[in-house]
């Protein structure tokens, strides 16, 4: 069954539109019984970050009220800096009704007593640009801002873009490298000038010193949920879903299907439901061999397609939900140029700050390519598996630990095509590129064009410098 709580089924042309389909009545109500209410109620909805770790939002929201700073506000960010191959959920609401999106990080303002919203953007998203703005500027005509301050902030189209910390580097002025320290210990910095950047920083110590203020980054479509938990209540949002995955998730589906889309989903859908619901069945002339979350997650056989799209499904499978980007594979696809496609893509966005997760990274890719062409010995396999170890030390992002995701579950799940691959009775097989959606059209994606021939140093140059972004860019602003 599709939902209409989250996406709407048509697009919003307007905040009068918005309005006429009950928006603004959980801004309303919030504003009414205060923050500590609307904690409350978040909390009890159960209701989980849709950005891809599923932290429970109610906590976030309360770790960051409860860090206040004395002496400076809290500011509020919308990450819609979305970048994930397999993924176009966020861009897809923000299209559809960025009133709603808006409405949700008011909300959530209110309960952390943030006077001033960001929101991140890619600068190549025109469209959802445009649409924001014009946004913006409706609900300050109408005064729905109250003292709130809304502004933008475009990025760069790096993947690391819409890592949390990362894009609190950008709206710094800085390059997206994931810092070691959390939003809510240390957040916006009130002085950028004073190049405390991601590369050089320390682990803050706990509180709240002056000019450290926490910063309560969520992704869109978790702040697109808020304004049904606030006016509906708790339990109307826990009417679907599971106990511990309740309520709806945007799934996005591509690859072997008839078409693909984006739909809002119950959770607790099976990825075989999901597969026929928004991509409209398989396409292909064999089977379904495979299918992968996003590229945070291990490759899983045809076997788990009923799967629940549930946290703790998802979790006993090894897996993770992730941003419910499902990509889905036939026979036609060798599994080996699969997940040597999405380990290039992780290598090659990767900063380079923890020299294993680049070092590494570019190896288990490498070797994945030597394997894909069937040109390797059986020794490559045990250099993969003692790379996909060492690539995660140090680590201080999570994309480290989606190397090592992908490589485990390639070595769990499909020990066969990676013995016919050392054996040679496998014949070569093409490369295949992993890359964000640029978007839907005509029922199938459009993949960026740009992320074939990006080097390891983040340049389009002919070939890569040697250097990592890290210490190429250094901490040269962000373009």
């Amino acid at each position: 069954m599709i939902h209409e709580r989250v996406l709407d089924g048509a697009t919003i042309v307007d905040l009068a539109s918005h309005v006429a389909a009950g928006g603004g009545t959980g801004l309303d109500l919030a504003r009414s019984v205060g923050g500590e209410a609307v904690i409350t109620a978040i909390e009890e909805s159960g209701l989980r970050g849709r950005g891809g770790a599923g932290f429970p939002t109610g906590t976030k929201l309360r770790t960051v009220s409860e860090n206040r700073s004395q002496d400076a506000s809290t500011t509020l960010v919308v990450n819609a800096a979305e970048g994930e191959p397999g993924t176009f959920k966020d861009r897809t609401l923000v299209r559809r009704n960025p009133y709603k999106v808006l409405e949700g990080a008011l909300i959530a303002a209110e309960a952390i007593g943030a006077h001033e919203i960001i929101i991140g953007l890619k600068e190549t998203f025109t469209t959802e640009i445009d649409r924001v703005t014009t946004a913006i500027a409706e609900l300050q005509a109408a005064d729905w801002l109250d003292d709130v301050s809304v502004s933008l902030t475009l990025g760069p189209s790096s993947y690391l873009y819409g890592e949390e910390t990362a894009l609190l580097e950008v709206i710094e002025g800085r390059q997206p490298f994931p810092r070691v320290t959390p939003p809510y210990r240390r957040g916006i910095d009130d002085a950028p000038e004073s190049s405390r950047s991601a590369v050089a920083a320390e682990m803050a110590a706990p509180g709240t010193p002056a000019g450290r203020p926490p910063t309560l980054v969520s992704n869109v479509e978790t702040f697109a949920n808020l304004p049904f938990i606030v006016s509906e209540g708790a339990v109307a949002f826990r009417s679907v879903g599971t106990d511990e995955s309740p309520g709806t998730i945007l799934c996005t589906i591509s690859g072997a299907t008839t078409r693909h889309g984006v739909e809002e989903l119950a959770l607790g859908t099976t990825v075989r439901e999901a597969i026929e619901l928004v991509g409209g069945g398989f396409s292909g002339a064999g089977a379904i061999t495979a299918f992968v979350s996003g590229v945070s997650n291990p490759i899983l056989p045809a076997s788990m397609l009923d799967t629940p799209l549930t946290y703790e499904a998802m979790s006993e499978r090894g897996a993770a939900l992730g941003t419910a980007g499902l990509i889905v594979f036939d026979e036609s696809d060798d599994i080996v140029a699969v997940a040597h496609g999405i380990t290039r893509f992780l290598a090659v966005e990767s900063c380079g700050q923890c020299e294993p997760c680049k070092q590494d990274g570019l190896e288990i890719a490498n070797s994945l390519d030597a394997l894909r062409r069937s040109t390797v010995t059986p020794e490559v396999l045990d250099d993969i598996e003692r790379r996909s170890v060492s690539v995660t030390n140090e680590a201080r992002c999570y994309l480290a630990q989606q190397q090592q995701n992908v490589v485990t579950g390639l070595l769990a799940y499909f020990p066969e095509q990676l013995a016919a691959h050392v054996e040679t009775s496998h014949p070569a097989t093409a490369a295949l590129t992993i890359a964000p959606i640029v978007d839907i059209r005509d029922g199938h994606v459009l993949l960026d064009p740009a992320q074939e021939t990006k080097q390891p140093d983040w340049s389009q140059d002919p070939s890569s410098s040697g250097k990592s972004p890290a210490a190429r860019l250094g901490d040269n602003p962000s373009p």
